[in-house]
């Protein structure tokens, strides 16, 4: 039976009714810029991307179409370089393009810099370990520079079967250099209608430059959940791993979940950290979780809320148990709807992220920042609306942030030529 990835699986929930408004936000003074707008061509389509950045300023991402790849129509994808130049100018570069055979096509999520420099990142389709939707399954892959130039090594293909397909997100590194990433679909094919619902992966370097997956988890579609997000896992310093399920979780709401796994005697123990439960709380998380450093978690879901428009959450852990509070009701107008992105902290505690909707009258979505003020409430400022001439439009990815405080990310579309754009906010 053929199987068919997900990939970017807003939509396939409904949108919860509506009730009051949780907290205001307010506009910021800020200077948006765009660094690179993409063109439709060789340099890419659809920077469905978080930004990695390198000690010298460079930026890395990944195009989900584009490139020379010629098994694909308008390309199968890249992975891109933005290099900072004299008077805030900034050159892109296409360090590899997509064939679209056995090295994968079509990357989502961005890749992650290891301590030499090199780049790793998934493809929800090519390869060559099975067939799914007329091609592979997946990959995840090396980037390496040798010389002058970028080479691309496979170092794990998905088969479409227990090891999951479709990964859609960027992998993680824990201290010893294991990659974890999640897929949405795959692991029991008897579950989900069939395509699975998806699995928790590690990839360890073993001997000799060769690689091995392990699925920590399977997802059944119940109290743990279904559909590894497509935001990145998340490793704390004692090797434990958290994430979100977009779905599953109380039977009631089946809004989601957020997850632990802990490794006990060599094996992954699965703990559900919290069931999400829909308006006018939260539910439906698609971007991962971010820590502070008392061990609390934060992220967004993309509806709940007290106006169903979405939310940002923290999730208090002490003493064996977490609760759950909602830290700012989106409300779909001007100040942003619907997040997918992961969030990013500063030094002072203030949160950062965007909206893939809302803002101006077209919903293009905003750049935010939630202020702490007392206890768990909070205040947002807008710090951009999309929609602008060139702007861009509906950013669905993390922010990063830079030393200076300069944030970067990516948009969907919109730009000079439609295709999407990488933008910057200075406060």
């Amino acid at each position: 039976m053929e199987r068919k990835p997900r990939r970017f699986s807003v939509g396939r929930v409904l949108v919860l009714a509506a009730v009051a408004v949780f907290a205001s936000n307010v506009w910021a003074a800020n200077t948006e810029k765009v660094v690179h707008s993409f063109t439709g061509g060789n340099d890419g389509i659809d920077p469905a991307s978080t930004l990695a950045q390198d000690p010298a300023g460079n930026l890395y991402g990944t195009t989900v179409s584009g490139g020379t790849g010629t098994l694909c129509t308008n390309g199968c994808g890249t992975v891109f370089e933005l290099s900072p130049l004299a008077g805030g100018e900034w050159k892109e570069s296409v360090l590899y393009s997509f064939t679209g055979g056995s090295d994968g096509k079509n990357p989502y999520g961005g890749v992650t810099l290891d301590s030499k420099g090199d780049l790793y990142g998934t493809t929800v389709s090519g390869g060559s370990g099975g067939t799914c939707s007329g091609d592979g399954c997946g990959v995840v892959f090396l980037l390496s520079k040798s010389g002058k130039r970028w080479v691309e090594t496979v170092i794990y293909n998905f088969t479409g079967g227990k090891d999951g397909f479709g990964p859609g997100g960027a992998v993680v590194f824990d201290s010893a250099g294991n990659l974890y990433g999640t897929t949405p679909d795959g692991g029991n094919l008897d579950k989900c209608d069939g395509q699975g619902c998806g699995v928790v992966y590690q990839i360890s370097p073993v001997g000799g430059g060769g690689w091995k997956q392990t699925v920590l988890h399977t997802f059944t579609g119940g109290a743990d959940g279904a559909v590894g997000s497509l935001g990145p896992l998340l490793v704390d310093k004692a090797g434990n791993v958290f994430g979100v399920a977009e779905l599953g979780g109380d039977p009631s709401c089946q809004c989601g979940t957020v997850f632990k796994l802990t490794a006990v005697a060599g094996k992954w123990k699965f703990k559900t950290l919290y069931a999400f439960k829909g308006t006018p709380q939260t539910g439906f998380p698609y971007g991962g979780v971010i820590s502070d450093s008392k061990g609390n978690l934060y992220g967004t879901t993309y509806y709940g809320g007290a106006n169903g428009a979405g939310s940002v959450f923290k999730l208090t852990r002490s003493a064996g148990k977490s609760t759950e509070s909602v830290l700012y009701s989106f409300t779909g107008g001007s100040d942003g709807g619907s997040p997918t992105a992961t969030l990013t902290f500063d030094a002072e505690g203030n949160l950062y992220g965007t909206t893939s909707a809302g803002g101006d009258s077209n919903g293009d979505g905003v750049v935010f920042k939630l202020t702490p003020k007392s206890g768990d409430k909070w205040t947002e400022s807008v710090m951009h609306q999309f929609g602008r001439k060139g702007d861009g439009a509906n950013p669905y990815y993390a922010l990063v942030r830079d030393k200076a405080g300069v944030l970067f990310g990516t948009t969907a579309i919109g730009g000079g030529s439609g295709q999407g754009v990488v933008f910057q906010i200075t406060p």
